[in-house]
């Protein structure tokens, strides 16, 4: 983990908070700026009624002679601005007011005149403003009939009501928006502390230290940290692996690779071409079993040390047992040793890496041959199906080996007893069966030795 990618994780974390929020401040911005142009609207017309009743209370009181001091107040200065009135009389005499007066867009002065109040925008002196005309059955001086009261008031005004408002909702909106983000940085910045932490601990480290991450981290990354932890640990006993293999390949080709050199020095100095032909036998003889040696010891790093699935696919046993045991028939026949497959009919299939299953029991054949001993004379393999799925075994009536001895022989280059041999065959057949997730044990003790390989019918992950 780097810097820069914390930084864009700081950066993903703020447009993942911040851009709803900011949606949301500016859909709430748009209505509350709907809603304030019809607060604006609503309080100046209030204000123009107030205004006009006050006018009618006034004209009924005095007969138009004059007006209040609380009503030429609203007059003067009602919601912001000065309000202007007009007073017709039933006749279409002017009573008071000022003059004359703003015409309705659609009606004339003398169309008759609606029941009640009516609101409308117009233009008046090149102005717009907006007007309220109210109708009221009065009777003065005399003349009864319908008066007719208009007020109106500059609509400038009112949009500099608004403006106020839309200016005092923006404010609070950026105070508000501006104060979540500073919460919303602090707070991502405080939550990613522990990854910033964590990445100076990791990074502060020598190429060669892979020891576990101790130090405590958030819940939420406590399994990114046990996988790091756990891939630390597979990396180093891969390592721990390598540098085994690499340590029992160079002190088990040692003396092979010195044997052809010997033997090749022997050839070179032959005397005659009989003798450089018979040494050259050996020298062919030595480099195969080097090459047997140093093709084991790669085969068993592999299955040991390779992490990525089986290819498995359907192994039809009886086949793969039948050409293991042909391989070997010639050598056997040589020594009198019979080769026995012992399946069940019909014989059972089995899925499995088809060549490390082919190299374990290959190899546990060559175990047989080579350690059997000289009483050796019949290798079995015999397959049989478990509850679990299905258990193949190599037997054979050799010398056997004692219990005390079997975890000796299944490590690396462990042997019962010094002989020929490279001590890999049962721990690459071991490995092979580990890997399929089954088990290989070992019976038998003077009478010959069995060697039975448990293989899931439904694979199981390997064991670690």
């Amino acid at each position: 983990m780097t810097r820069l990618s914390l930084r864009s994780l700081r950066a993903r974390l703020m447009l993942i908070i911040l851009v709803p929020l900011v949606t949301l401040g500016a859909v709430i911005g748009l209505w509350q700026i709907e809603q304030s142009r019809q607060t604006a609207k609503d309080v100046f017309d209030r204000s123009l009624l107030t205004t006009a009743l006050a006018i009618v209370g006034d004209v009924a009181r005095s007969g138009g002679d004059a007006l209040s001091l609380g009503t030429r107040d609203l007059l003067s200065n009602t919601s912001g601005g000065p309000v202007f009135y007009h007073v017709y009389a039933p006749d279409g005499v002017y009573v008071t007011g000022f003059t004359p007066p703003p015409v309705t867009p659609i009606r004339g002065l003398n169309a008759a005149p609606p029941e009640g109040v009516e609101f409308f925008d117009v233009t008046y002196n090149r102005r717009p403003v907006r007007a309220l005309r109210l109708y009221d059955v009065a009777t003065l001086d005399g003349i009864s009939g319908t008066y007719t009261y208009t007020v109106w008031q500059e609509i400038a005004v009112r949009d500099a009501f608004l403006a106020e408002l839309i200016r005092g909702t923006v404010l609070i909106l950026v105070v508000i928006l501006g104060t979540l983000a500073l919460v919303v940085w602090f707070g991502v910045v405080v939550g990613l502390r522990p990854l910033v932490d964590l990445e100076d601990a990791v990074s502060r480290r020598g190429l060669d230290d892979l020891s576990p991450i101790q130090r405590p981290v958030p819940a939420e990354v406590q399994g990114l940290v046990r996988r790091l932890n756990t891939l630390f640990g597979q990396v180093t006993q891969a390592m721990e692996t390598q540098r085994t293999l690499i340590s029992n390949a160079a002190h088990q080709l040692r003396n092979p690779i010195a044997g052809i050199l010997a033997m090749a020095e022997a050839v070179r100095s032959a005397p005659d071409g009989d003798a450089a032909r018979a040494r050259a036998d050996d020298l062919v003889r030595s480099a195969r079993h080097a090459s047997d040696l140093a093709n084991r010891l790669l085969t068993l790093e592999r299955v040991q040390s390779d992490t990525a699935p089986l290819e498995r696919s359907r192994v039809a046993l009886a086949e793969m047992v039948e050409g293991i045991l042909d391989l070997h028939r010639d050598e056997a026949e040589g020594r009198g040793i019979a080769l026995v497959a012992d399946l069940p009919q019909p014989a059972p299939s089995l899925s499995a890496d088809r060549m490390l299953l082919r190299e374990a029991l290959t190899n546990l054949v060559d175990n047989a041959l080579v350690h059997g001993g000289p009483d050796l004379t019949r290798i079995e393999i015999a397959a049989a199906p478990t509850d679990a799925g299905l258990r193949i075994e190599v037997r054979d009536d050799g010398r056997g080996i004692p219990p005390e001895q079997h975890a000796t022989v299944l490590a690396r280059f462990g042997q019962a007893e010094p002989g020929p041999g490279s001590g890999l065959g049962l721990s690459i057949a071991e490995a092979v069966v580990d890997r399929h997730g089954g088990s290989l044990t070992l019976a038998g003790a003077s009478d010959g030795l069995t060697v039975a390989l448990d293989l899931p019918t439904i694979p199981k992950p390997p064991t670690e």
